[in-house]
């Protein structure tokens, strides 16, 4: 094991995370009362330009004024590159002490989270803020793909995690897509002509690739990686899968864009039952291997060793997380 490893810089419960548009403050109420692990209220996107001053004074309110519970609270602001971000930076760090995160759109380089984090402590020491807001980078970009080592190393204490914005990419670098976060038809392989000359046709995962460098350079440096949304809210089948290959890879969780897509999340990004049963099995096998002065022991066929007890120790945090997280949410 290296000398070098770099700690999680936190550990917020992160399955599932709800984005609610800034101009709609009639979804607030219910934002709040959901299942979502995070809320996020969107300046950015889901806002049209002649409707920017008016969400940022609907998010100001409804972070002072609705209780949010246990869970995180974000908010995204507009990209750098706009003459909305400064002001979306001082209104909500400035007014709203339940701030959380936030999420900065675009991050292509470095430079980006370092503007942030500059403005950010300016505004907090003059608010005289007592908790420092975080910060999200939300990769959506190629150039920020293609920096995704240097954005996760960007030095910015602030920085929690990275969350993967499918569509922007897609339109990035102009691929052929079905629709946001889904997959296309286009992409797979032929398998061998059959003695009949007949071929199959294989589905690829055009993701695959950008998921793993995204969860790599996050798990390397202590960040969360976060999946970004499925569009289609009506596939349930589609997000399934599309949670469980996140999941697969190491992603913390997956942004949604419609309540009916939370249970579903968490369930995917959640130890199932038998999963936490086996862990506890894996540690009383080896603390009574400690206790017999045996250095190994093997449960059900498998030899057991230190990286068995530190995957099962991770699993019955991230229960133990979602339990507390349960008791102390309120009735959705």
């Amino acid at each position: 094991m290296s000398l070098t490893v770099h700690p999680s810089r936190s550990n917020r419960l992160f399955r599932s995370e709800l984005a609610v548009p800034g101009s709609q403050p009639r979804l607030f109420e219910k934002a709040a009362r959901s299942e979502a692990d995070a809320v996020y209220l969107d300046l950015e996107d889901a806002v049209a330009l002649d409707e920017k001053a008016a969400a940022r004074a609907n998010v100001v309110d409804a972070l002072n004024g609705i209780d949010w519970g246990a869970r995180t609270v974000e908010v995204r602001v507009n990209g750098l590159d706009t003459p909305h971000a400064f002001r979306d930076i001082i209104e909500v760090v400035g007014r709203c002490p339940r701030l959380d995160l936030l999420i900065v759109p675009k991050v292509s380089v470095p430079a980006d989270l370092y503007a942030v984090d500059v403005l950010v402590s300016q505004v907090e020491m003059e608010a005289g803020r007592q908790r420092p807001v975080g910060l999200v980078a939300l990769v959506e970009t190629a150039l920020g793909m293609a920096s995704i080592e240097q954005i996760a190393q960007s030095g910015s204490r602030r920085l929690e995690g990275c969350t993967f914005g499918s569509g922007d990419f897609a339109a990035s670098t102009r691929m052929r897509t079905t629709g946001i976060g889904g997959v296309s038809g286009e992409y797979g392989v032929l398998s061998d002509p059959a003695s009949d000359g007949t071929r199959g046709f294989h589905w690829g995962d055009p993701w695959h690739a950008i998921h793993s460098r995204l969860v790599i350079a996050c798990r390397a440096w202590g960040l969360r990686p976060v999946d970004g949304p499925f569009a289609d809210f009506r596939d349930g089948p589609g997000l399934a899968a599309a949670a469980r290959r996140a999941a697969a890879l190491g992603f913390e969780g997956k942004m949604c864009i419609h309540p009916a897509q939370i249970p579903v999340v968490n369930e995917v990004f959640s130890p199932s039952e038998g999963e936490v049963a086996q862990a506890r099995r894996i540690l009383d096998a080896m603390e009574q291997a400690r206790r017999d002065g045996r250095g190994a022991v093997a449960l059900d066929g498998r030899m057991l060793d230190i990286v068995s007890i530190r995957q099962a120790e991770q699993l019955l945090e991230r229960a133990s997380a979602i339990a507390a997280r349960a008791g102390a949410s309120p009735a959705a």
